[in-house]
């Protein structure tokens, strides 16, 4: 329905504005009908094919145009459709339309929301206390450790953590996730079907499998083309209450993102770095132009918690083994959780600036050349986020090296 010279981004706009009417339009014309048509019905609408029942006339009174609308009544091609809502099932899958109780709540309250996902995995997304993590491809070693806590940490308190499967950043914050055993959802640039980059299908199959979710609103077999990722960012940033940027240079993808969340009445976080490295040039003036400074994860939370107040965020137990949800209001769990971390700091014996807990870490390093992190836990007796928490201390004091595969060694 595109015309020639037209506006791309327009031209998705209008389109998914037409399907959004339409689908409106289906669903009152379906609480109209009497119960025998329907049962008639039903069988057709299972088939994908319910839009088309209506006449040009009930079309275009949904608001779309009368050439549109008599295309659409005139449609009969419906093989293809069919072949790709069968193939669904095949690979885990299923279609979410806009219209659909299951639709994320967030994502429904912006200007152009996408009138259907196509969403890969188990997770329910009426999840409304998600925050995205995006940053640099090519990130630095301090940028990856911070994103892979930022993630575990959030996801340790009860969010749900969004990013976008890509390289450097967006992995350690879905990976950071999945260490505390929470949901991590990755919004894709191509079909759910297809994982980009493809070195990271192991990590979309544990995000699967970790009871999460990939989603798109792209037809599965569409390609990771250039022109799909600026308005997937729409979707990752509507998902969220907050969007946290880690390493972002001056012309980063992420700075989309950053600024579809401003319009989108989000807020906009950011990692400070170095003014010496290109990489956090985006990042940095992100905070001059006036987005919230992150140094920990009590930043995030503690900004966002007035638009919180009466939710209920699980805060998750972490442990070597799983994690055990446990319901508290937001506003109390906030101040609980920075209470207990202060506690935990002030109250642990020292001996030469180091606590017991990082002696025994660095006990156990010292009688292995390489250990691994689940080795480090269960020797330890510590917790993983205590243990990840204080490994990345010890890796930014210099006394700790990490290698390939979580293997950490002394430096």
């Amino acid at each position: 329905m595109s015309t020639e010279g037209e506006h791309p981004r327009l031209s998705r706009v209008v389109r998914d504005a037409v399907i959004r009417r339409l689908l409106a339009r289906i669903e009152t014309c379906a609480r109209s009908r009497s119960a025998n048509l329907q049962a008639a019905d039903r069988k057709v609408r299972r088939a994908g094919k319910k839009i088309f029942q209506l006449n040009a006339d009930e079309i275009a009174a949904a608001g779309v145009p009368r050439n549109t609308a008599r295309s659409i009544a005139e449609f009969r091609d419906f093989e293809p459709l069919e072949k790709e809502l069968c193939e669904l099932p095949n690979i885990g899958a299923r279609l979410v339309k806009c219209t659909d109780a299951d639709y994320p709540p967030n994502l429904r309250q912006i200007a152009d929301p996408p009138p259907f996902l196509f969403v890969r995995g188990t997770a329910q997304l009426a999840d409304t206390n998600c925050i995205a993590i995006v940053g640099a491809r090519a990130a630095s070693d301090i940028g990856r450790r911070m994103a892979q806590r930022l993630g575990l940490e959030l996801a340790a308190k009860g969010f749900s953590v969004v990013s976008g499967l890509a390289r450097g950043i967006d992995s350690e914050a879905h990976q950071g996730a999945l260490d505390a055993h929470g949901k991590t959802i990755a919004v894709l640039g191509c079909g759910v079907d297809i994982i980009y980059p493809g070195e990271h299908r192991k990590l979309a199959e544990a995000i699967i499998a970790g009871g999460g979710a990939l989603i798109s609103e792209l037809p599965i077999g569409t390609q990771p083309l250039a022109e799909n990722f600026p308005t997937r960012n729409r979707i990752l940033s509507g998902l969220c209450l907050g969007v946290v940027i880690v390493e972002a240079a001056e012309k980063s993808g992420s700075l989309i993102t950053a600024r579809m969340a401003l319009e989108q009445d989000r807020q906009v976080f950011a990692v400070p770095g170095s003014p010496l490295s290109g990489k956090t040039r985006g990042s940095n003036r992100l905070l001059k132009e006036g987005a919230k400074l992150v140094e920990c994860v009590e930043d995030v939370i503690e900004e966002l918690a007035p638009q919180m107040a009466g939710r209920l965020v699980a805060t998750r137990s972490i442990s070597a083994g799983h994690a055990e949800p446990i319901p508290t209001p937001v506003a109390s769990s906030i101040k609980v959780e920075v209470a207990r971390l202060d506690e935990s700091v002030e109250g642990a014996k020292t001996v030469g600036g180091t606590t017991d807990d990082t002696t025994a870490i660095l006990n156990n390093l010292k009688e292995s050349e390489r250990l691994h992190v689940d080795s480090i836990i269960e020797s330890s007796g510590l917790n993983a986020q205590t243990v990840l928490r204080l490994l990345l201390e010890l890796e930014l004091e210099g006394r700790v090296t990490q290698h390939p595969g979580k293997l950490f060694s002394l430096a």
